[in-house]
């Protein structure tokens, strides 16, 4: 297995909200894009968090909708081996510097996991401590389809909460 690397953050000087996943997919990697795979809900839940009537189609415009909304993205590790997609078959895992982004941006008032495995692997590397006082730390339902259990609506009903810290 090829060892596997993560995106650059997306955060800005205002951003109020870090959402933090594992490691991009098969299709994100690929597209060099966060969320890339269509069947994600991840961006349909940010198009509604951000009061938008849909999803945009652009990337560019996509990262733009996550800016005015005040959420920074990225991910829990910078590089891993992984067969497929599934956050289940990561291994070799190194964390990204997520303790320097929140120490760099003040202004991030929750830090928000994208599933169960995001916020584990954060415990593992790095530690509930780099969170730091005063931030609020969530744990949502993965936007993934491999979370069939839970449907858009609940995912989006739980993804809600974000809208305290916006």
């Amino acid at each position: 297995m090829e060892i596997l690397h993560s995106f650059a953050p997306v955060v800005t000087p205002t951003s109020r909200v870090l959402v933090l996943g594992t490691m991009p997919g098969a299709a994100s990697l690929a597209k060099q894009e966060y969320y890339g795979f269509p069947h994600n809900a991840f961006w349909r839940i940010m198009a509604a968090l951000g009061g938008a009537d849909s999803v945009p189609e652009r990337y560019a415009d996509k990262l733009e909708l996550l800016r005015r909304t005040g959420i920074a993205l990225w991910d829990v590790c910078h590089s891993c081996r992984r067969a497929g997609s599934l956050d289940s078959n990561i291994v070799d895992e190194a964390p990204n510097d997520i303790a320097a982004l929140l120490t760099a941006h003040p202004s991030i008032r929750a830090v928000a996991f994208n599933g169960g495995p995001a916020f584990r692997l954060f415990k593992k590397h790095i530690g509930l401590d780099a969170i730091g006082e005063g931030r609020a730390l969530l744990t949502l339902p993965s936007t993934s389809p491999a979370n069939a259990s839970w449907s858009y609506e609940r995912k989006l009903a739980a993804w809600s909460a974000l809208r305290e810290w916006l």
